[in-house]
């Protein structure tokens, strides 16, 4: 029987995050950090965006975004360092190290949302 890899799953993680990230963080970036602050779209009510983020829906999407960019960004920050330092002989530990900071983002996202 021929041994498979996860390696699948982490590129599916990956693209799932580059996609989620190029989707949303722009768009969090313009209102948060362009319009706001420059006074074109008024700050939302704490009210307003306590009750946004009762619904557990909103927080599962949250999770989800928060999720999907830190292994997008493990799965960048493997290969470049790999390539760029040429260390590639230590990918295990590498990958350990990526994803299992990208778990541990991830337990952290999901506490603090709940």
């Amino acid at each position: 029987m021929k041994h498979r890899t996860p390696e699948p799953y982490l590129w599916l993680l990956f693209s799932g995050g580059g996609v989620v990230a190029a989707l949303t963080l722009p768009v969090l970036v313009l209102l948060f950090g362009v319009l706001m602050p420059l006074g074109v779209i008024d700050w939302p009510a704490a009210e307003h965006l306590r009750a946004l983020v009762d619904n557990v829906l909103v927080r599962l999407a949250l999770l989800a975004v928060v999720v999907l960019c830190l292994f997008h960004a493990a799965h960048r920050i493997r290969f470049t360092s790999e390539e760029l330092l040429g260390i590639a002989r230590f990918d295990l530990i590498i990958a350990v190290i990526c994803y299992g900071g990208a778990v541990a983002g991830g337990v952290v996202a999901a506490l603090l949302m709940f």
